[in-house]
């Protein structure tokens, strides 16, 4: 799942490690969201968005799942 998390930290000039800390989870997930290597749960995506102050949609791109969605109807 693509995101914009490297774009959002690296605007307000934080590290891997900072953003990990301030939403509880480790450096490395933090890597692994940004490759897109793992997808964040919802928990996590949630204190990602609240993190930045913006609506999941803006920081997760769903347009994958929307069109998996779309093929299942």
């Amino acid at each position: 799942m693509k995101t914009r998390i490297r774009e959002l930290r690296r605007a307000r000039k934080l590290s891997q490690e900072e953003l990990a800390n301030a939403v509880g989870t480790t450096r490395q997930t933090i890597t692994s969201i940004e490759v897109g290597k793992y997808t964040a749960s919802l928990p996590l995506a949630y204190k990602l968005a609240r993190f930045f102050g913006l609506p999941i949609e803006e920081v997760f791109d769903f347009s994958e799942l929307e069109d998996e969605m779309n093929e299942i109807r």
